[in-house]
């Protein structure tokens, strides 16, 4: 039991890159992006607000530390819940916006995307929902990837653990060996011939 909640470093090495890179990227634009024209109000680079705290921050933090536990976790269930972690960063993300005004009036104000139509659009999406979906999907795959027991994981497990113990299908493999073939039955055995046969040849 304790071989399945093993796995290899590799099975969450590259959601959690993915991961690491997108929380980055939304802890970071609000404060960059005005640089290149691409922010929300408040327009200059680097201005704190609360509401950039709680909607892009702290969601962007739990993608990174999820991401984080993904590249490092070597156990299965320390692993999904990095996973569940960058998940509900993503949905948050992705949702934050709406429920924040509602939940804190104004003071949870994303605030207003700036430029015209096409920019606020990649705004929104880039700034919000479209990286909080992105983030849940690539968690998505991990938690997949991570809920599945793959072949390995089963040949990693069989070993016989301390004391002598060996797994249950390595005990049915060796009962099947061990048994002995089946008696050939009376109709299977050659017959004597009768004792005038050979005359008549």
């Amino acid at each position: 039991m304790n071989g399945m909640l093993r796995i290899p470093r590799s099975r969450g090495a590259l959601s959690g890159v993915l991961l690491i890179l997108l929380g980055a990227w939304g802890g970071l634009i609000a404060f960059i992006g005005p640089y290149f024209h691409y922010a929300y109000t408040p327009t200059s680079a680097w201005s704190y607000t609360s509401a950039r705290l709680w909607l892009e921050i702290l969601p962007a933090a739990g993608a990174v530390a999820g991401g984080l536990i993904l590249v490092a976790s070597a156990s299965r269930p320390a692993a999904l819940f990095g996973a569940w972690l960058a998940a509900i960063s993503g949905a948050w993300f992705a949702v934050g916006g709406l429920i924040g005004p509602i939940w804190r009036g104004h003071q949870l104000s994303a605030g207003t995307p700036v430029g015209g139509a096409i920019a606020r659009s990649l705004e929104q999406i880039g700034f919000f929902t479209g990286l909080g979906l992105a983030i849940a999907f690539v968690a998505g795959l991990a938690l997949g990837r991570l809920t599945v027991i793959a072949a390995r994981d089963t040949r990693a497990a069989a070993p016989a653990t301390s004391g002598g113990r060996v797994s249950a299908a390595q005990a049915v493999r060796n009962r099947f060996a061990r048994q002995p073939a089946p008696a050939a039955s009376p109709a299977d055995e050659p017959q004597p011939e009768p004792a005038g046969s050979a005359a008549h040849r």
